[in-house]
């Protein structure tokens, strides 16, 4: 193999680059980005740049030493993958052949309809964009309710911002954690001087206000939505690979053409753990993946098969997330979530599936290793606060 070719300019793109020069590949390396900066860290952005504390958050990386070709501002526009592997990667900057390919080109907020502006926040760009709107006395409205939203909404108020946040759901995070557990998180908004409409649906955006369904609207200043994102895989269109959400891969992140893998926010790749298909947008995934794409594109066999993981700091909590609830058949409290720092479990038997913890981070590490290693645990002892995670572990 003698040119590896990584588009996307994200974190799974630099950590790709970085494990394929790691694990000893000598041949040419072009990381091909659509953005016009250098790779750098996303989580920092709803936080530290939109709250004014940090302005650069450019992954330190060694691209000298790295030897990697850079095409900066350039946007890959379709795939023609060979019979016998390799192919050609079409791009704003001409074609390029490749013997190997890592498609790291993550996912693109959703937007909703209108002729108004709205913000998303997904680059470094689009947080700058929204400090500058983010003044006293501005009135700002979120549509979306989730990690972003409450993220956002946590940093307008606190610069003095009249906050609104309106979401579909009945309540916050619905989608991610459940109306149960969603419905735990509501009050922190009303705390953080925050109005929260939740079972409202919208219309369209418009110039200066959002438009409701039913007619009704919000004067607005500047409109957030952070409504999720989907995977940046239209450019793959025609290419033969198979998409399902995100482009689809093996355990070991290899789609089914050779010389191909998929990494990031755009994989959907197999878990043997949870024997399902995932699509985790999640910091976690783009940091430790790119390890194994790395390595199957090298010929090796390796599986990635993490516990996924990730965090959010909403008004002055930290919320951190493990495992995968969806396949637990029930819940169990750690905690009064009434206070200020409490947890829930999710179980299948004595198997400890996933878990959500707030301000509470021993319980989020000890968890993880638990749900990692598979070992079953004592319900009940797990249910009191009072006992370490790691002695609730069955022997």
């Amino acid at each position: 193999m003698d040119r590896v070719i990584v588009v996307g300019g994200g974190l799974a793109g630099v950590r790709s680059v970085e494990a394929l020069r790691s694990k000893g590949y000598e041949g040419g390396l072009t990381l091909v980005s659509a953005e016009r900066h250098r790779p750098y860290d996303r989580p920092p952005l709803s936080k530290a740049v939109l709250a004014g504390d940090s302005d650069d958050t450019t992954v330190d990386a060694d691209w000298d030493g790295l030897r990697c070709e850079l095409l900066l501002g350039e946007r890959a526009t379709g795939l023609s993958p060979a019979d016998g592997g390799g192919g050609t990667l079409s791009t704003t900057a001409g074609d390029l052949p490749f013997d190997g390919l890592v498609i790291a080109t993550g996912a693109t907020p959703v937007t909703l309809p209108g002729d108004g502006p709205q913000h998303v926040l997904r680059t470094v760009d689009d947080a700058r964009r929204l400090r500058e709107g983010l003044t006293e006395g501005a009135r700002v409205v979120i549509v979306g309710a989730g990690w972003i939203g409450a993220e956002v909404a946590t940093t307008a108020a606190k610069k003095g911002c009249a906050v609104t946040v309106v979401e579909a759901a009945d309540t916050p995070l619905a989608n991610a954690i459940g109306p149960e557990v969603g419905a735990l998180t509501a009050r922190w908004y009303a705390e953080a001087g925050i109005e929260l409409r939740t079972g409202v649906k919208v219309a369209a955006i418009e110039h200066g206000r959002l438009a409701l369904a039913g007619g009704d609207h919000l004067e607005a200043d500047e409109i957030v939505v952070g409504v999720g994102v989907r995977p940046e895989i239209g450019w793959l269109e025609g290419s033969g690979l198979e998409i399902e959400r995100g482009v689809v891969t093996d355990s070991s992140l290899r789609t089914g053409r050779p010389g191909i893998v998929a990494v990031g926010d755009c994989a959907a790749w197999w878990s043997e753990r949870y024997g399902r298909r995932l699509l985790v947008e999640h910091w976690d995934t783009a940091l430790n993946a790119p390890e194994v794409a790395a390595a199957s594109l090298l010929g090796r066999q390796e599986t990635y098969d993490a516990v996924p993981y990730f965090w959010s700091e909403q008004f002055g909590k930290m919320v951190q997330y493990a495992g995968h609830h969806p396949v637990a058949e029930r819940m169990i409290h750690r905690g009064d979530p009434a206070g200020d720092k409490w947890a829930v479990c999710w179980l299948t038997g004595d198997r400890l599936d996933a878990v959500l913890t707030v301000d509470r981070p021993r319980d989020l590490v000890q968890s993880r290793r638990v749900i990692t290693a598979g070992t079953p645990v004592d319900p009940a002892a797990l249910a009191d606060p009072e006992v370490p995670v790691r002695q609730a572990v069955r022997t």
